[in-house]
């Protein structure tokens, strides 16, 4: 299988902000990509190359729709934490695949996974997604990142950046972690595409270092030209305030592998995997400084205009 070959690929969660960077790589990169939306026309992202079906995920059909005439899929699940629905929303997707008759399927955890069994909602319905997925015989990848940069380029990080210093953050200071950009992730979802012999696999995808709270702000220091400090976010006023944007329901998912973290029980879950993800997909993720000096922190300047509230990545 070659990334020459061009796919016709069915991404679910296309409208999001993981899904989408996906979607704009596999389109740059010539490969047509199908979405599914409930948002109406108007209030669609700008993504060319993306077509969008009006659709549910909760619904079958549609769902059969988007996978129609498609070789591929990418799926992100969104945050839905009810293990009753993701389940749902897995079958459907299998079914679809299958009715497809999809090459290969790669799912997006959009977190690590424990080895063993936690009783946290956002790890083991993602742990049931996979089950329900693999278990259908659909030729399956998974993914499982850590944690985003991106989400760091926020309402409730970017203004105490430029204008503090600070870093602020819900992950223990000590808690080595290979935080990932969205572009890195579709990086890693274009490689699960389309390298052979990667069916069955799972890999903890991660960026190119496992960094603590310090050293982590010490690259945004150094990407940002101004001293930097890491501050940690006790997990439940993180969750107080991601509730304005997602609802209560999805900040408690969101916040539960926070909580998970906090508590010490498994210290190296966000780490890296020495290397077995990037030699196997030829990943070279971008350094943390590098995707700092990219972005236009310029917008969360005191004295800039007021940005849009983004919501959790």
């Amino acid at each position: 299988m070659s990334s020459e070959i061009p796919m016709r690929v069915a991404v679910v969660g296309a409208t999001g902000f993981q899904g989408g960077a996906v979607a704009r790589l596999l389109a740059e990169r010539s490969h047509p990509v199908h979405g599914l939306t409930r948002r109406p026309e108007a209030d669609r992202p700008t993504l060319p190359g993306v077509r969008f079906l009006a659709g549910d995920l909760g619904r079958p059909a549609d769902v059969r729709r988007l996978f129609e005439g498609t070789t591929h899929a990418f799926v992100t699940l969104p945050l839905v934490y009810e293990a009753e629905r993701v389940e749902a929303y897995a079958r459907g997707i299998a079914e679809a695949a299958l009715c497809a008759g999809t090459t290969r399927l790669v799912l997006n955890t959009n977190t690590r996974v424990p080895q063993t069994r936690t009783g946290v909602a956002a790890f083991e319905t993602r742990r049931l997604a996979e089950r329900v997925i693999r278990d259908s015989g659909v030729p399956l990848v998974v993914i499982r990142p850590p944690v985003y940069l991106d989400n760091l380029f926020s309402p409730w990080n970017g203004p105490a950046l430029v204008d503090e210093g600070v870093l602020a953050c819900p992950l223990p200071e000590s808690a080595r972690t290979a935080w990932l950009s969205h572009r890195d992730l579709a990086e890693a979802a274009l490689a699960a595409l389309t390298r052979e012999g990667l069916e069955g696999r799972t890999f903890d995808v991660g960026g190119a270092e496992a960094l603590t709270g310090g050293e982590l702000a010490a690259a945004f220091g150094r990407g940002l030209g101004r001293a930097v400090r890491y501050q940690e976010l006790d997990p439940a006023d993180f969750e107080h305030g991601l509730a304005g944007f997602l609802g209560p329901a999805a900040a408690a998912g969101v916040a539960g592998i926070y909580h998970h973290m906090a508590s010490g029980a498994d210290p190296l879950l966000m780490a890296g995997d020495d290397g077995v993800s990037a030699e196997a997909l030829a990943l070279e993720p971008a350094p943390v400084e590098e995707w700092v000096a990219g972005q236009p922190w310029r917008v969360w300047s005191s004295d800039a205009e007021e940005p849009d509230a983004s919501p959790y990545r």
